[in-house]
């Protein structure tokens, strides 16, 4: 029996609650791309990576069992030539990973004709959008769960012992930190994927803004920094200022503040973020390691400003697809 499908102009409201088949949304998103080829890859790579840092790590921490107090850690800070460590993998497959998830959300309804179909049963267009993002965002904390779960046992494995509860929960943090960073890249594919039509575009773009922030934003923040600030008369006081101004404008950058999570968790030693000037250290015992509260108080700013910029992305990309006309 065919099935009349009618027209949704921008800003078409139905009656009932917004959410009507979000749950519907999530689950089928989720199935479909938990099976798609790009997963298989995804795994495929995961696998290889996590397992090859993870031993290249273990090769150099062996004769630190027993000794180190926070040896699982790590495992994710420490390489072996020619292999990395494996916080040096995640800046790369972290969006990576994000950006294939989402890139052709939308666009391919368009391009397949079943968006009218879609909005067309009681699904509206709320629903549809945060259960798309949503979908992704469960998926990709499942890949990153099974990537951590892959290290922990790997190294339980190669080293012989089991993580502390400071490890633990420092890792565990780390993971949190990593989907949010995740979560960005997610919405900001998922914002391409409304606003171009074809899904190559949509994924180019996301990944030319990512190369964009890891190649070049840092070098465009200090030429930025030497014109909003310069040093005129070679003063401490000016070119501390022109270093701090630098500073903020490299933690617009999401691969800023990623990093300002990931070193506190991994590396307890580390007392500040940014600029210290050696007052700032008195009364500061050298090289004792942060209880764990107090690093996620260091992380706090970062970790909500990425949060922030996630919002960000999302509600734009909502705006946007609630003004776009939607014919059968």
């Amino acid at each position: 029996m065919s099935q009349q499908v009618e027209a949704l102009p921008a800003g078409h409201i139905r009656e009932g609650s917004p959410w009507t088949g979000l749950w519907v949304v999530i689950s089928k998103e989720t199935a479909d791309l938990l099976t798609s080829v790009r997963m298989l890859i995804l795994e495929i790579l995961i696998v290889l990576t996590a397992g090859g840092t993870v031993w290249a790590a273990t090769q150099n921490l062996t004769q630190s069992v027993g000794q180190d107090r926070f040896l699982y850690l790590k495992l994710f800070t420490t390489g072996r030539d020619p292999v990395p460590a494996f916080i040096g993998f995640l800046g790369f497959l972290v969006p990576i990973i994000a950006i294939a998830l989402t890139f052709d959300s939308i666009n391919s309804e368009f391009n397949r004709r079943t968006m009218s179909r879609v909005l067309s049963q009681p699904i509206y267009r709320d629903a549809l959008l945060l259960g798309k993002f949503l979908a992704g965002l469960f998926t990709l904390t499942l890949v990153l769960t099974a990537i951590w779960l892959l290290i922990f046992g790997l190294g339980i494995i190669f080293l012989g012992v089991a993580p502390g509860g400071e490890e633990v929960g420092r890792i565990l943090w780390f993971l949190v930190a990593t989907i949010v960073y995740g979560a960005f890249w997610l919405a900001l594919a998922l914002t391409f994927s409304i606003v171009f039509r074809q899904p190559a575009t949509a994924g180019f773009t996301s990944l030319s803004v990512w190369l964009f922030f890891i190649m070049f934003w840092s070098i465009l923040a200090n030429l930025l920094a030497v014109r909003i600030t310069p040093v005129r008369y070679g003063f401490p006081q000016e070119m501390l200022a022109q270093a701090q101004t630098a500073l903020t404008l490299t933690r617009l950058s999401p691969n800023t503040l990623y990093i300002e999570t990931m070193i506190p968790l991994l590396q307890p030693t580390i007392r500040s973020l940014g600029i210290v000037l050696p007052m700032q250290l008195e009364g500061a015992v050298m090289g004792a390691p942060l209880p764990l509260t107090q690093s996620v108080l260091l992380i706090w700013p970062s970790l909500t400003w990425m949060v922030a910029y996630t919002l960000l992305l999302f509600t734009l990309g909502y705006v946007l697809f609630q003004r776009q006309e939607i014919r059968a």
